[in-house]
C-alpha cells in the first residue's frame, strides 16, 4: 500500500481541538469518564471532522486502538474498516448511535 505525501498532514488546528475536546472537564469532572468512551469519541471525531489531508480513517483507527488499549485480536481489520465507513457515511444526527456502537465493540 502506497502512502501519499499528504498522509497525516494536518489541515488546520482541528486535530488539536479534537484532542482537547475528549479531555474536556466540567466542574472538575471529565465529560468522558473511561478510556473506552474517549477512544470512541476520538475515532468518531477524526473520521467525521477530517482534520488530516489524507488518512483520517487509518489514523483514527490507530489512535482508537491506542487510546482504548485494545488490539486487533479484539476487533478484526474488516470489522474496523466497515465501522469506519459506516461512521463516515452516517448522518451527524446519529452521533450517539455511532458512539454506542463503537463502545459496544470495545466492551464485547
Amino acid at each position: 500500500m502506497e502512502i501519499s505525501n499528504l498522509f497525516g498532514a494536518e489541515r488546520d488546528n482541528s486535530f488539536k481541538g479534537i484532542l482537547c475536546n475528549i479531555d474536556q472537564t466540567f466542574d472538575g469532572k471529565s465529560l468522558y469518564n473511561s478510556a473506552e468512551e474517549k477512544a470512541a469519541h476520538l475515532l468518531y471525531c477524526i473520521i467525521k471532522d477530517q482534520p488530516f489531508s489524507d488518512g483520517n480513517k487509518r489514523i483514527g483507527y490507530l489512535l482508537y486502538l491506542t487510546k482504548a488499549k485494545i488490539g486487533l485480536k479484539n476487533i478484526g481489520v474488516s470489522a474496523m474498516t466497515s465501522l469506519a465507513l459506516l461512521i463516515a457515511e452516517s448522518d451527524p444526527i446519529q452521533k450517539e448511535l455511532m458512539i454506542n456502537l463503537i463502545m459496544n465493540l470495545i466492551n464485547d
